[in-house]
């Protein structure tokens, strides 16, 4: 009996060093959609690492970062892909993440320095639109318009606090009064980016905030001219998505080797049809058809990541002021 204890044990033991290694990365619910990239990734990760790649959907963006501080050192994540440069400086203040080990040569409108932080795209912020709408042409012309706007909330959502961003970047203190011309525009303040796009298609509202790459998405899958991107003379407020190890993973060179695959071509190449943004590193290919009849921002805004959070905390006071007016 002894013996076939032993043997049994044994057996576990030997079923359990060959289960492949688990990396386990959180991000946001439209990146592990079934339309969204997650699902070619994790394939075609899976194909060359021996590991079992997890995706955790967590809400939008900036509600990541609140859960990783929520949990600290014990998360169970290895990555956290979703964060951007609105959030860089207050995701390295938690001491949570590592430094990567990861070459790329990137293909960014501005020089990447970071040595935490993997960019692995990009894109502007815009309001989409139904072509047949006449189009603002900046904030001060929508806050004087009948439009109604759908917008993301700051507190949850990569892009609503990009758009926070954009205008105290574009209006400095002239922000709050912006704000309040916009209150009566917005028709509601969705938790993140799905919900806002959803409600825009639906006819609930003008314009959803999103990004200048979105009409893609219609144009390429659905073969619908319809969509437009609106450009605004104040210039357009940049996003660059990235992705960071935990300190505390218990597969550091796992995580280097999915941040590592994150700018391989492999994963570059399906981000523009997938996650419909700017590849952080040029595609072999160049970009899908359809990439070209895109608009582009004459001018491009970016606070530089150390000056985000005190900038985001009165940017924040400000919007909050003026929606509950």
């Amino acid at each position: 009996m002894k013996y076939l204890t032993l043997a049994a044990a044994t057996l576990l033991a030997t079923s359990a060093s060959a289960e492949p290694p688990q990396l386990v990365v959180y991000t946001y619910d439209s990146f592990v959609a079934d339309w969204g990239p997650g699902p070619v990734i994790e394939a075609a990760f899976e194909a060359e690492c021996d590991c079992d790649l997890k995706f955790v959907g967590m809400g939008d963006g900036a509600a990541l970062l609140a859960r990783l501080k929520l949990e600290g050192a014990r998360s169970d994540a290895d990555v956290v892909l979703g964060l951007d440069t609105s959030l860089v400086a207050a995701a390295k203040d938690t001491g949570l993440f590592a430094p990567a080990k990861v070459t790329a040569d990137y293909d960014l409108p501005v020089t990447w320095a970071d040595d935490t932080f993997v960019p692995y795209d990009w894109g502007y912020f815009a309001f989409v639109h139904d072509k047949k709408l006449t189009a603002p042409k900046n904030f001060r012309e929508l806050a004087d318009s009948d439009l109604k706007i759908v917008i993301q909330d700051p507190r949850s959502s990569t892009p609503g606090l990009g758009l926070l961003m954009w205008v105290k970047d574009a209006y400095g203190d002239e922000a709050p009064a912006i704000w309040e011309g916009l209150a009566d525009n917005i028709v509601t303040v969705t938790k993140g980016w799905s919900e806002a796009y959803g409600l825009f298609l639906e006819g609930e509202a003008d314009m959803v905030l999103s990004y200048t790459t979105s009409p893609a998405y219609h144009l390429i899958a659905e073969k619908d001219e319809t969509k437009a991107a609106a450009i605004f003379d104040e210039g357009h407020y940049m996003q660059i998505e990235v992705a960071g190890k935990l300190a505390a993973t218990d597969q550091p060179e796992l995580a280097d080797k999915f941040m590592q695959f994150m700018v391989s071509d492999a994963a570059q190449s399906v981000l523009p049809t997938t996650n419909w943004m700017y590849p952080a590193v040029a595609p072999a290919a160049g970009l899908p058809e359809g990439f070209d009849q895109l608009v582009e921002p004459e001018k491009a805004l970016l606070v530089p990541n150390d000056a985000v959070p005190a900038l985001r905390d009165e940017a924040l006071a400000e919007w909050l002021s003026a929606l509950s007016q």
